[in-house]
């Protein structure tokens, strides 16, 4: 199955979803040493994001995530790739100065179509998600 979307940040990545329904603050939101989710009540609290296409909302909180998500590729603990309903200003620009592809308003909310464990393929060049069956 495609999804289109728009390309905030190009390239490819394959990876298993993970899926929250909750927005996501990078900085003390998301341990960069082991990216699992720490913050307390979180939709996916105690999940990591490594290696994964991980699917939220948007990004919340301090404009230092952008550095998080930078720190976080070169620790080799970022997600393959990130795909939002709506991107804003600060997830971008962690996405651009890391090189991960985002993606973002998709025809049909990712938080919704697509569940955790579901193997994924993130064309942002091209402008869609492949759910892989």
């Amino acid at each position: 199955m495609i999804v289109k979307g728009r390309k905030i940040v190009g390239g490819y990545a394959e990876g298993e979803a993970l899926v929250s329904r909750d927005n996501v603050s990078f900085y003390g939101g998301v341990d960069p040493e082991t990216g699992v989710v720490t913050e307390p009540g979180h939709a996916v609290e105690g999940k990591c994001i490594t290696g994964k296409v991980f699917i939220f909302p948007k990004g919340k909180g301090s404009t230092v995530g952008s550095y998080v998500i930078y720190r976080m590729m070169k620790l080799g603990t970022a997600p393959a790739a990130l795909i939002n309903v709506e991107t804003e200003a600060i997830i971008a620009t962690g996405c651009v100065i890391s090189g991960i592809p985002l993606m973002d308003k998709l025809e049909t909310d990712p938080t919704e179509l697509i569940a955790d464990g579901t193997p994924l393929r993130v064309r942002a060049d091209e402008g869609f998600l492949e759910i892989v069956k």
